[in-house]
């Protein structure tokens, strides 16, 4: 799984992808979690996107610090999922009203 971090935003610059990779060691799978340069959520800045191999990926904005619990319990939902869809959104949590985009895979 790759998880990418907005460096542009406020929360790519206060360091939060290392926190992320950081909180990731903990999880029962391979992750990668990398800075990007702006991937254009500015509306709703403080972006993370989730992908995988065949998978539909996501972006979420309107992200802090405190959301960090949230992305790793998407990330186990995510990663045992069979193609990164949901069949009720309400599995996401806080993170249900913080979604931007899916994007087909």
């Amino acid at each position: 799984m790759q998880i990418s971090v907005c460096r542009s935003c406020a929360l790519g610059q206060a360091g939060f992808a290392r926190r992320l990779a950081l909180a990731c060691v903990s999880l029962p799978f391979e992750s990668a979690v990398d800075e990007v340069d702006c991937m254009s959520g500015c509306a709703r800045a403080s972006a993370v996107a989730f992908r995988s191999p065949g998978k539909v990926a996501y972006l979420f904005g309107d992200l802090v610090q405190a959301d960090l619990a949230n992305l790793l319990d998407f990330a186990k939902l995510y990663h045992a999922s069979f193609d990164g869809t949901f069949p009720d959104a309400r599995v996401l949590g806080a993170l249900r009203t913080k979604a931007l985009a899916r994007i087909p895979g």
